[in-house]
């Protein structure tokens, strides 16, 4: 599927300014292919920033790329992780079928970048969306947009902006299924056949099949939250047969769920319906839309994905990291660290600490935690008597949980080779659009 590779190359000739946090003053009014030219370490940047490691990076794209394949099933990653073109570039050169957002807004950014196939994973009921969407398929029929719908009230709305505007374009929609508190979707197969019907007598939209998220309804790998994802993948299975036996697809169907916690249910529940032929010869499409497997972390996916250790013999790792410098000791078992809630990531688990920065860095003793954070500071709570292991000064390699709060903070993020190398290199930069 394409992307405008010019265009992503093109972020190179941005200009590099005080907007961007952690970049120092030296690198202002240089564009960003510039600064690179002068083989920047981490060492010249400011605390506190946050790193993307260039080869954890590539090697989760190539884990999933291959486990999806393996699986037989399509992969179209959320892109809200990241909102970061040129990692939507290289998940498209390692084939996937699309990109996948959360807001028509994320939408037209990937518009803006060519992005030729977008799966938008919500509703569609703004009248501004709606028309931008028309005129918008209307320019480039190639322009494959799908969104879904959970109720019939959604539908007529969706039905009566469109019918008020020129031209037969229909927008493609899914009926979403839900479940019982939940997020959005059709509380039950009954309630979602009805939306289904409703979509299928309209004649600005076409039913494209079914989707929804099962994340939200487990947050862990009890037998309680597993029968839980299973149970509700069960039940998208069997929205899509009944909308099939009903004779209300007219074209290619697709089935779709996946975040990065329970792919493998997915797979194990929805894979089999994949290229499978229909009542009037519809060919089902199963869907991915994982899209923080990307990252990954060294919190909450590190400890429910199917692809990390010990559940993987190929597994994802951490590809962000924070660096964070040691601003005060006022206790003999507490740092304060210069990095905070503005910087880092806490709703899914506190930074890690994990190393001390720098060629003669160590890793930290493991009974070093991270207690706090506040807007800018960093809560290091260190072993008894650790008043000499952590003076003043000292940067902190911090691990961090859910990506998808990472990224938002920060505009401009540095690629580092290896967060494991004594000096980073600084090998690129990543421009985020939130």
């Amino acid at each position: 599927m394409s992307i405008d590779n010019a265009a992503v190359a093109a972020l190179g000739d941005r200009t590099i300014g005080p907007e961007h946090k952690g970049m120092p003053p030296e690198s202002w009014g240089r564009t960003v292919r510039e600064f690179l030219a002068t083989a920047p370490t981490l060492d010249r940047l400011e605390t506190p920033i946050l790193t993307i490691d260039r080869a954890a990076v590539a090697a989760n794209i190539a884990i999933m790329a291959d486990w999806v394949g393996a699986a037989g099933v399509r992969l179209a990653p959320h892109g809200k992780t990241t909102m970061a073109p040129q990692l939507w570039a290289d998940q498209l050169a390692a084939g996937s079928w699309g990109i996948t957002l959360a807001t028509i807004w994320q939408t037209q950014v990937a518009r803006s970048f060519g992005v030729g196939r977008v799966l938008l994973a919500n509703s569609l009921v703004d009248p501004v969306g709606l028309r931008w969407v028309a005129a918008e398929s209307a320019r480039d029929p190639s322009f494959e947009f799908t969104c879904w719908a959970d109720s019939v009230e959604t539908v007529a709305l969706m039905q009566e902006q469109l019918s008020a505007l020129p031209g037969a374009q229909r927008i493609r929609v899914l009926v979403e299924l839900g479940g019982p508190h939940g997020r959005t979707g059709a509380r039950t197969v009954e309630q979602a056949l009805a939306v289904a019907r409703e979509i299928d007598a309209a004649s600005r939209l076409t039913l494209a099949g079914v989707g929804g998220y099962e994340g939200a309804l487990a947050h862990d790998r009890t037998p309680d939250g597993i029968r839980a994802v299973r149970d509700y993948l069960d039940g998208l299975e069997r929205l899509h047969r009944e909308i099939d036996a009903a004779g209300l697809y007219r074209g290619p169907a697709i089935v779709t769920a996946g975040g990065s916690a329970y792919p493998d249910l997915v797979v194990e529940r929805l894979a089999p319906l994949a290229d499978e032929e229909g009542a009037r010869g519809t060919v089902t499409t199963v869907v991915l839309r994982s899209g923080a497997y990307l990252i990954h972390d060294d919190g909450f996916y590190a400890g429910i994905s199917p692809l990390a250790p010990p559940r993987s013999e190929k597994p994802l790792r951490s590809a962000m990291h924070g660096w964070a410098r040691a601003l005060s000791r006022p206790e003999p078992t507490l740092a304060l660290l210069d990095a905070g809630k503005r910087d880092l990531p806490y709703d899914e688990g506190l930074p890690v600490p994990q190393r001390v920065a720098g060629p003669e860095g160590a890793a930290l003793d493991p009974d070093a935690t991270v207690s706090a954070l506040n807007d800018q500071h960093t809560f290091l709570r260190l072993p008894g008597g650790a008043a000499t292991e952590l003076p003043i000064g000292t940067v902190v390699r911090l691990g961090l949980s859910h990506p998808c709060t990472a990224f938002d903070k920060w505009r401009l993020i540095p690629v580092i080779d290896d967060a494991e190398a004594p000096m980073p290199r600084v090998v690129d930069f990543l421009h985020t659009f939130f």
